[in-house]
């Protein structure tokens, strides 16, 4: 069984987006626009950064997770963000 990742990537706009793969890189491959399966967010943007990656054991728990992250505001998006940087900073 596949391991799943939630994800964050910020746009060349600033925008955020959100999304679960089982690869990360390929998929921000597919939104920079290798192989045409990029998601429609990506269409009149490029994907700039990595900002934030989760490990979830299955696809449901991935969607779960994900559908949380989406409803949560701009700020508390930056705050997961900068609080999951914390936590992996080496100290």
């Amino acid at each position: 069984m596949a391991d799943w990742t939630v994800y964050i990537v910020e746009s060349d706009r600033g925008a955020l987006y959100t999304g679960i793969t089982t690869s990360v890189a390929r998929r921000l491959a597919e939104h920079g626009g290798q192989g045409g399966r990029g998601a429609r967010f990506f269409r009149f943007g490029q994907p700039r950064r990595l900002l934030y990656v989760e490990s979830v054991a299955d696809r449901g728990g991935a969607l779960r997770r994900e559908a949380q992250i989406k409803r949560l505001d701009r700020r508390a998006k930056l705050m997961l963000i900068a609080a999951h940087a914390a936590a992996a900073a080496p100290r």
